[in-house]
C-alpha cells in the first residue's frame, strides 16, 4: 500500500484539507472542504504509522458503518470512508462548538442546569445508539460535542462494537 503523510495531504479524494483541528489515538481531524460541492466537513486521517494494520484498518473502517448507521440530532454524522494514495479517511459532519472537556477546563464546574440539559442530549443519543445494537464503549468528556445553546453531539465511534458485527478486539485485551 502507497503510504503519504498526513501532514503533507493538502487534498484526500474530493476534499481539500484547510485545518487541522485536533488528534486522538487513531487519528488527526481536519476542517475541510468538498471541492466539487463547497461544504465543509470534518476528516479524521488514520496516523500514517497505523494504516499498515489490517487489523487497525478494519476497526477504522468499522467506526465508519457502525457511526453511519446512526441518524440522531445527537450523534455525529458520518457521510463517507475512503482511502486515498494509501491514506484511509473517515468523512464526518463539521461540528461547531468545543469538546466537554475542554469547557469545564475553561469554565470550571458547570451550573446543574446546564449540566442536566448535556446529560439529557448525552443520555438520549446513547440510548438510540443502544437500541440499535450499539454500545461506544468510550464515553467521556472528550468525545462530547458542545456547541450552540448547548447542543451536544456524541463523537467518535472508533471502540464501539455493533453486536452483530466482528470482534476486532485481542483476546484479553479491554476497550471502553
Amino acid at each position: 500500500m502507497p503510504s503519504m503523510s498526513a501532514s503533507d495531504a493538502q487534498r484526500l479524494g474530493p476534499y481539500e484539507l484547510v485545518e487541522r483541528l485536533g488528534s486522538g489515538a487513531m487519528g488527526t481531524v481536519y476542517r475541510a472542504v468538498h471541492t466539487g460541492l463547497g461544504q465543509e466537513r470534518a476528516v479524521k486521517v488514520l496516523r500514517t504509522e497505523l494504516a499498515a494494520d489490517e487489523v487497525l484498518l478494519q476497526r477504522f473502517a468499522q467506526e465508519a458503518r457502525t457511526a453511519a448507521r446512526l441518524r440522531h440530532p445527537n450523534i455525529v454524522l458520518v457521510y463517507d470512508v475512503d482511502v486515498d494514495r494509501g491514506v484511509p479517511y473517515l468523512v464526518m459532519e463539521l461540528l461547531h462548538g468545543q469538546p466537554l472537556d475542554a469547557l469545564i477546563r475553561s469554565l470550571g464546574p458547570l451550573p446543574l442546569g446546564r449540566s442536566l440539559v448535556i446529560l439529557r442530549q448525552l443520555a438520549l443519543a446513547l440510548d438510540y445508539a443502544h437500541a440499535h445494537g450499539i454500545v461506544h464503549r468510550d464515553v467521556k468528556p472528550a468525545n462530547v460535542f458542545v456547541g450552540t445553546d448547548d447542543h451536544v453531539t456524541l463523537v467518535d465511534f472508533g471502540i464501539a462494537r455493533a453486536a452483530d458485527e466482528l470482534r476486532l478486539t485481542s483476546t484479553g485485551l479491554v476497550m471502553g
